[in-house]
């Protein structure tokens, strides 16, 4: 209700019965002699002025006392719808913020931006940061024959800039603290465990995983390489190896189950694994190790199996790209992303043919997929570059 319409209703119950006890008083006066006449008339009228002076005052105190609620109502009311106001105000930009933050942390869509040719083609490469760009480092050429070369990918094309000491594939890279590193692969005696620092300066010896891996995929995490899965030309690996620079190689974690060809990537402090190869069986389910807890753990599912994806984060999200089923010619043109919050997988673009066994790394604002093999068996010599779709 209206302040002004309160104050008129309170106040019409106050105006006739002030004047009832005046107009008694004066008749009471009138009953008396005529020698008191004029003495007492003028009584009465001193009398009937003091009650009438006395209800007048009331009438103006209750006036005054209603006038005031009536406007701290109003006052009141004004402040509240101001305070309410504001408070929704405050409200909807909080909520506004959080919708933002949330639209800006869901996975989206990557499209290819260019192009650039490599020197050959190849297949399960290892792929990493470097020297300004990316190194691409080893693999299976076009003949399923592996390779020695480091490639480095840069903004002027790629290029051959050094060579490794013997060819190796299905290896896996990571960059240190600006310095690119090789880990294990596959050579025609069997699995190496050396692990080489690349670059266009050559290769030098940095270490030895506990046991010679090929099938291996690895991602850093603050000064540390994690390299996961693997296998030994007799046995598949579920161990989970950490790699820092000065310390040497250690068995930090292990995986539900032997793991190859999956695709991992590094996301809020968490290596992420998805996909691969347990025994002869493509794997769907996504997977988390904390490095801090040294523990794994199951954080969502693929739609399908995926072996032989490429794998990388970008913008807070992990990256599958490609891949395929158990069926050597069942590769995949999908990028699937997973959102490391909750596990939740969705659809996030296509390459522009269906790949397996790519090699990616994430470069600050894009992808780079680096070769693969397609359906008919036919090996890429492309290096795309993936960036964020408009939203």
């Amino acid at each position: 209700m209206p302040a002004g319409a309160t104050g008129a209703a309170v106040l019409s119950g106050f105006s006739s019965p002030a004047h009832t006890g005046f107009r008694r008083r004066e008749e009471a006066a009138r009953v008396s002699t005529s020698g008191r006449a004029a003495a007492d008339r003028a009584a009465a009228r001193s009398q009937a002025r003091r009650p009438a002076r006395s209800s007048a005052s009331a009438r103006a105190i209750v006036l005054a006392s209603l006038l005031g609620l009536a406007l701290a109502l109003t006052l009141g009311a004004c402040g509240g719808t101001q305070t309410t106001t504001a408070t929704r105000a405050t409200g909807s930009a909080a909520a506004a913020a959080v919708a933002a933050k949330r639209s800006a942390s869901v996975p989206v869509a990557l499209r290819v931006g260019s192009s650039t040719t490599l020197p050959a083609a190849v297949q399960l490469p290892a792929v990493a940061p470097g020297d300004g760009g990316a190194l691409s480092v080893g693999g299976l050429d076009a003949g399923d024959s592996s390779v020695a070369s480091v490639v480095l990918i840069d903004g002027s094309g790629a290029r051959e800039v050094a060579q490794l000491p013997l060819a190796l594939h299905d290896a896996a890279a990571a960059q240190i603290d600006g310095q690119t590193y090789l880990f294990g692969g596959g050579e025609p005696g069997g699995t190496s465990a050396s692990i080489f620092r690349v670059g266009a300066s050559g290769v030098q010896g940095a270490g030895r995983l506990p046991v010679g891996a090929s099938d291996i995929a690895a991602t850093t995490i603050a000064h540390t390489a994690y390299v996961v899965g693997g296998y030994t030309v007799s046995d598949p690996l579920r161990t989970i190896v950490a790699f820092t620079p000065g310390t040497g190689a250690r068995i930090v974690g292990t995986l539900p189950r032997p793991l190859r060809y999956a695709a991992v990537a590094a996301v809020d402090g968490h290596v992420l694994i998805a996909g691969g190869t347990s025994g002869v069986t493509a794997q769907r389910a996504v997977l988390s190790f904390d490095p801090a807890t040294r523990t794994t753990r199951q954080i969502g599912e693929l739609p399908y199996p995926v072996t032989h994806a490429g794998g990388a984060s970008l913008n807070g999200s992990f990256y599958l790209l490609g891949g395929r089923g158990e069926s050597l010619s069942g590769q995949r043109s999908s990028i699937l992303a997973v959102d490391p919050r909750n596990g939740s997988v969705r659809s996030a673009g296509r390459l522009p043919e269906a790949l397996s066994d790519v090699g990616a790394t994430s470069l600050g604002d894009h992808i780079l997929a680096v070769g693969g093999r397609n359906q008919a068996g036919t090996v890429s010599d492309r290096a795309l570059t993936l960036r964020p779709a408009p939203r």
